[in-house]
């Protein structure tokens, strides 16, 4: 007899495609930004069609290599050695990628700080994954409250 309850080997693949797709959109939205910033600092208003589908796929790539070689590490619970180490070989990974890329010009200033902004992405999304699996976690315990004040109500009017 099948358990219900349990996630089938699909539902963990699906859930895990469907992180990966969030995390490429929101790392692409983050590097965009960062280009756009830069592009316009330098006087130039338009962006480099191939620079955007680098940055996607490179988001992708990125993505895969987060979930499945880092074990999710900006969703992990502490951070730790493996998430710190995750966090500096996708960094180091994008920065290559916008240096051969010609990004930023191949400007190694502009690569560094790039590399600094990617770090504090990270951080900034660990800290905000954190927060909402707090939330989530207050969440779920009230409606068990809830569930089990009504649950017992309902047993005990039934006496």
């Amino acid at each position: 007899m099948k358990n219900d309850n349990k996630l089938s080997l699909w539902e963990r693949y699906l859930t895990k495609e469907i992180g990966i797709e969030f995390k490429a959109c929101l790392y692409f939205f983050a590097i965009l930004f960062f280009y756009c910033v830069y592009r316009v600092v330098n006087g130039i208003y338009s962006a480099e069609i191939l620079h955007l589908t680098e940055m996607i796929f490179t988001c992708y790539i990125i993505g895969y290599i987060q979930v499945y070689l880092f074990a999710n590490f900006d969703e992990a619970d502490r951070l730790g050695g493996r998430e710190i180490a995750g966090m500096i070989v996708c960094t180091a990974l994008y920065c290559l990628v916008s240096f051969f890329g010609n990004w930023f010009d191949k400007g190694l200033l502009a690569t560094a700080i790039f590399a600094a902004y990617l770090l504090f992405a990270y951080v900034c999304v660990f800290f905000i994954y954190r927060s909402k699996r707090r939330i989530d976690d207050k969440q779920l315990n009230e409606e068990l409250r809830l569930f089990q004040t009504q649950h017992k109500k309902v047993h005990d009017d039934g006496k």
